[in-house]
């Protein structure tokens, strides 16, 4: 069983900074890409950043330049760290992962989601 959990959501004015943490736990073998999605109420979810096994990124157009996400692979932990935050970024943050599992296949794993919200 894995499980990811998320952390680092919250309140914060505009232009304020926050940084979201997910930490996988449980029967892992090898961790593949993780990411960051993000779903605001009404809205379909939204892939955010990207980071593969070996630190390559990419970036929705929406947070290029405000937006970093990283890695740390020994503890497998995937990282956002949302800076010059807007209105529009309100939304549930979730993480996903690509894990190699105790079943001997990669598998996709979600995190049970970790509110932003960007108000002032």
């Amino acid at each position: 069983q894995v499980q990811l959990v998320e952390s680092g959501g919250g309140l914060v004015q505009p232009g304020g900074s926050l940084r979201l943490s997910c930490a996988a736990s449980g029967s892992i073998f090898s961790t593949n890409a993780m990411a960051w999605y993000r779903q605001a109420p009404g809205k379909q979810r939204e892939l955010v950043a990207h980071i593969t096994s070996g630190g390559s990124t990419n970036y929705a157009d929406s947070v290029k330049g405000r937006f970093t996400i990283s890695r740390d692979n020994a503890k497998n932990t995937v990282y956002l760290q949302m800076n010059s935050l807007k209105p529009e970024d309100t939304a549930v943050y979730y993480c996903n992962a690509n894990i190699l599992d105790g079943t001997g296949y990669y598998r996709s794993y979600w995190g049970q989601g970790t509110q932003v919200t960007v108000s002032s």
